[in-house]
């Protein structure tokens, strides 16, 4: 397939495909996929060889968001049965790390429900990452705060981040319809505050919102304008109780085209599957590994993820092998553009802690742009009627094309701001 080979040999050298190019991925055929997933796997491979690096989220501050993002479960507004509970103390933070660090995790990303920080957050974090890294030697830190005012970054960065989480979602011309209190300029601003702070910034996109496929390539187009080391790659959560809860557009299929396509247009950037994998993909997880280079271990911000272990297996299982905190994530020449030097010669390092810095992808939109304050997490409190660990949320199946498996949307109950172990 002429398209195909094109692509290949592009994104072994870097070049960026046409924004046509991108559209014709998304337009392929299924008896087409697997041709698709063999040919961005290629260039998966040429700078990451079969290494999937493992993230761990701990939601320090889950509910009541003061905005309005459409897809989000701590929404204001929102009816989902979601945990709610204020700042987590840093030996909290500190313990839910050591769960995803313990489970293979090389980079803990540390996430809050809110507009944006306050400086007095900002110390409340920094002390968090300060503990993290006291107890997990080597260990990458990403903060996923929501909008920063000026200076918190440089404060984050002394504090010991390595990066910097503040998802675009989807394209600038729909923006508006997903979110209304605060604008893609607001997001694309934080993202350039974090670069300039010498963060590794993070940054990535929402698919199933019922975008259309020129929305996906306008997006994944302004992320390699914004050129963020890592982008973290969402499949929306329908979670009942938002008001997207009836869009279940998404088939295993689209969700392994647009991956790709991620792929080809960012050959040399840490793609990473994050939340919604186990509600879209499920049983085609393991294809998905072909493309990303990266996902998160265990359960997400406020929903639960397949159990840590068979991550683990899954990627042993498929030929590939989790990445050590000893070697870098980025290519070479990302690396050293960042002032961190490489311990693989061939193929994909990364940074991370300061001299390391990889990017971290703190997507399951739960959190991608921050949300609000919150009740104590002495005592979780479940609202809209869910309850017990696990139990699924309902969601409405709107789409004509295969069953929505609304029995995979489940509230986490489990982990930080509970009295439960976590999914690690």
């Amino acid at each position: 397939m002429d398209l195909l080979n094109t692509l290949v040999d592009k994104g072994l050298r870097r070049e960026l495909p046409t924004r046509e190019e991108a559209l014709a991925v998304l337009a392929t055929s299924d008896d087409e996929l697997l041709d698709v997933v063999a040919a961005a796997g290629k260039v998966r491979r040429q700078w990451f060889g079969r290494r999937v690096k493992l993230n761990y989220l701990v939601n320090l501050k889950s509910g009541l968001c003061p905005e309005d993002c459409s897809y989000c479960s701590q929404r204001l507004g929102s009816k989902a049965g979601i945990l709610k509970y204020t700042w987590l103390k840093p030996d909290e933070a500190s313990r839910a790390a050591a769960a995803g660090v313990a489970g293979g995790a090389k980079r803990v990303c540390l996430v809050a429900s809110g507009r944006g920080p306050t400086d007095r957050d900002v110390d409340r974090v920094s002390k968090t990452i300060e503990a993290i890294k006291e107890e997990n030697e080597g260990i990458e830190v990403c903060a996923c705060l929501g909008l920063l005012s000026d200076g918190q970054a440089d404060r984050l960065r002394s504090a010991g981040a390595d990066a910097y989480n503040h998802n675009l979602n989807t394209s600038e011309e729909t923006y508006g319809a997903i979110t209304t209190t605060h604008t893609y300029a607001d997001r694309v601003e934080t993202v350039q505050q974090a670069q300039a702070a010498g963060l590794s910034a993070c940054s990535g996109l929402i698919a199933g919102m019922g975008e259309s496929d020129k929305d996906l390539v306008d997006v994944v187009f302004a992320l390699r304008d914004l050129d963020p080391d890592s982008v973290p790659v969402n499949f929306l959560i329908p979670f009942e109780g938002t008001p997207l809860a009836k869009e279940w557009n998404l088939t295993p299929q689209r969700c392994l085209r647009i991956l790709a396509m991620v792929r080809f247009v960012c050959p040399d950037v840490e793609v990473r599957l994050a939340g919604g994998r186990e509600v879209h993909l499920r049983s085609m997880q393991p294809l998905a590994l072909h493309l990303v280079n990266s996902i998160f271990l265990g359960d997400y911000l406020t929903s639960e993820g397949q159990a840590g272990q068979t991550d683990l297996d899954m990627i042993a299982d498929a030929g590939f092998e989790v990445e050590g905190s000893g070697t870098t994530t980025l290519p070479r020449h990302r690396a050293d553009a960042l002032g961190c030097g490489t311990q693989d010669a061939t193929a994909g390092a990364g940074c991370g802690s300061h001299d390391d810095a990889g990017a971290a992808g703190c997507g399951s939109h739960g959190g991608g742009g921050g949300c609000g304050p919150c009740g104590g997490h002495e005592e979780p409190e479940p609202v809209g009627g869910v309850a017990g660990a696990g139990e699924s949320v309902p969601a409405s199946r709107t789409d004509a094309a295969g069953a929505a498996r609304t029995d995979l949307v489940a509230v986490r109950r489990r982990g930080a701001g509970t009295d439960l172990a976590p999914n690690a």
